[in-house]
């Protein structure tokens, strides 16, 4: 099996399609499943997939759909004889909620929810894939070895004392399970700053502007987090923000918080002197 996350009747020979947002994320995706030997198509949205991750697809193997375009991507997927669909990659934000470009499919499922963020709309989403016949992979699959690891993994003793860390730990956890956002940035017992719809980088600039020795940045899931979408993520981009803001800790969920290029992302934090560490 090339990943612990793939269901045990994972059957090999079926395609996967991939959908595809921003970033480096669907790009190690992409990597992860051609080594396996796995059949791979791609959904890129316009404006978002990377433009270089789409080309490496054959025409045949390709769609480039809008975001919102749900009935045209139901349509790749059988075109493409998908036997399992896999989400990676951000969609920006703002798009979900004033930049779709919905079809009547897309129309339907946002008058049926009753609360609108990016958890209900694509969960909505999953749910239409998956009567279609098409399962929904873990988001985590393939990525096994980019996955957060218990411990500091930039090698020596955490700055963050037990109790501030622990203390670190239920502010995120708390604000996940409300819907508000998976990270929060604390101080000696004190919240800094809570992730909302402005998301990560945004969050950790805003604590970059109180004192900043003593901070912690904690990303974590909520207790019943749908993997089938929205994994967390930590890459050089987000320590690029905690390194311009001034915070020089992170706190990750281990097996749950994907690190995006790990080798390099530690690497990096060690030259920076920025410490990284995983709780379970």
């Amino acid at each position: 099996m090339p990943s612990r996350f793939l269901p045990p009747d994972f059957d090999a020979a079926k395609p996967i399609a991939l959908i595809a947002g921003q970033g480096r994320y669907p790009v190690l995706v992409v990597d992860a499943v051609r080594r396996a030997g796995v059949p791979l198509r791609l959904i890129a949205f316009k404006e978002e997939t990377p433009p270089a991750l789409y080309d490496s697809f054959p025409e045949s193997d390709r769609r480039m759909v809008l975001v919102g375009q749900l009935g045209k991507s139901l349509r790749a997927l059988r075109e493409f004889g998908a036997g399992y669909a896999l989400m990676a990659g951000q969609i920006t934000p703002k798009r979900l909620f004033g930049g779709l470009h919905p079809d009547l499919g897309a129309i339907k499922i946002l008058f049926s929810l009753k609360r609108r963020n990016a958890e209900t709309i694509f969960g909505a989403i999953s749910t239409e894939i998956e009567k279609a016949g098409i399962r929904m992979l873990d988001a985590r699959s393939f990525l096994d070895d980019h996955l957060a690891s218990p411990g500091v993994m930039t090698g020596g003793s955490f700055p963050i004392s037990r109790e501030y860390l622990e203390h670190g730990i239920l502010i995120a956890r708390e604000s996940a399970r409300l819907d508000i956002g998976q990270g929060c940035v604390v101080r000696k017992g004190t919240v800094l700053a809570v992730e909302a719809f402005e998301g990560t980088d945004e969050m950790l600039r805003r604590a970059g502007t109180f004192k900043t020795d003593g901070t912690l940045f904690v990303k974590t899931v909520k207790a019943n987090q749908d993997y089938r979408f929205d994994v967390p993520v930590f890459g050089q981009r987000t320590l690029e923000v905690m390194r311009e803001a001034g915070l020089h800790a992170a706190a990750l969920e281990a097996g749950r918080v994907i690190m995006l290029d790990k080798p390099a992302v530690i690497a990096q934090a060690k030259s920076w002197g920025i410490s990284l560490c995983g709780f379970e």
